[in-house]
């Protein structure tokens, strides 16, 4: 079915206990596009995923996926990855790959085929017949998701997918999901880790207390916010200071100030016939972790910077 939208949600709302975990959410997941969505742990992402993908069912508003008003219909076209890594420790990896591709409707001669097909290409090759138990975390986890995507889906949802991956495997994974979205698959993932969403995706929403605060592309977050300028001088004072915005900042012979609208090139004629002495100058855009702050706070940012600590560590 050719649609403009893979995912479309319109006023999602889900209750718990008369606690509303998601209150209102309009998402609009563009077919063939990386999304992410974006926010700490306890926004609301995994049950907004759930109730796209018809896991579990809505309060209020409605959804649709892959052009299906019962995402039931669509089940066997999507690979769903949850947060929560599940696979059965006494199975080989092969088998569970095939396993996973059989619950969406792959017969599992296919899917052992495939199955050895994709192991061997993500350097696992050796690992087919070895029992889930005796596999390391990141290639257990690479397992499931080789599971995700062995009946070739349209659409991959991906919950929380760098969770608890050391640096490589992270950026084999980051790997994957351009391959998948270069062969036409349509990828939306959450995550707290905004790195990846901003190297991955074209748009993202950010979901904080249960809403989108935002919805639409990376570019257009980040242009909420304008250049910063980082200057260093040689003279510590002079008449060029005047033409410095008033809201700057100032450490010894360092000035920092947002880029005004008239651009750069007034306060540069005026620091050089000034005598200021240019030493170092930069412009530097925000980036996406600066839009995120400017759109959900500082507090929903920092909520947001605790767990990738955590995952370092």
């Amino acid at each position: 079915m050719d649609v403009t939208n893979a995912i479309e949600a319109h006023g999602l709302v889900k209750e718990f206990g008369g606690f509303r975990a998601v209150d209102g959410v309009d998402l609009a997941v563009p077919a063939g596009s990386i999304f992410g969505v974006l926010g700490p742990n306890g926004a609301g992402k995994t049950t907004t995923l759930r109730m796209l993908l018809g896991i579990i069912d809505p309060d209020g508003g409605h959804r649709t996926l892959l052009g299906e008003d019962r995402p039931i219909r669509a089940a066997r076209r999507v690979g769903y990855l949850p947060e929560e890594r599940g696979l059965y420790p006494g199975m080989q990896a092969r088998e569970a790959i095939a396993f996973m591709g059989a619950l969406r409707g792959l017969p599992l001669k296919e899917g052992r085929v495939r199955a050895d097909a994709m192991l061997a290409a993500h350097g696992l090759g050796d690992a087919r017949h070895k029992t889930i138990r005796t596999l390391s975390k990141g290639m257990a986890q690479t397992v499931q998701l080789l599971g995700t995507l062995v009946h070739r889906p349209q659409l991959i949802v991906l919950d929380e997918p760098f969770s608890g991956l050391d640096a490589l495997n992270q950026q084999r994974l980051e790997g994957l999901i351009r391959e998948q979205a270069d062969a036409g698959v349509t990828v939306l993932f959450s995550t707290h880790v905004i790195a990846h969403a901003e190297r991955l995706c074209e748009r993202v929403a950010i979901i904080a207390g249960g809403q989108v605060r935002f919805e639409g592309a990376v570019e257009e977050a980040r242009n909420r916010l304008r250049p910063r300028v980082r200057l260093v001088t040689r003279a510590e004072d002079g008449p060029w200071c005047a033409a410095l915005p008033a809201a700057r900042t100032r450490e010894g012979r360092l000035w920092q100030f947002e880029l005004p609208e008239t651009g750069i090139e007034p306060i540069l004629k005026a620091l050089i016939d000034g005598g200021a002495g240019i030493e170092n100058l930069a412009i530097e855009r925000p980036g996406l972790h600066d839009a995120f702050v400017a759109i959900a706070g500082e507090a929903a940012a920092r909520e947001m910077d605790q767990p990738q600590l955590e995952a370092v560590a």
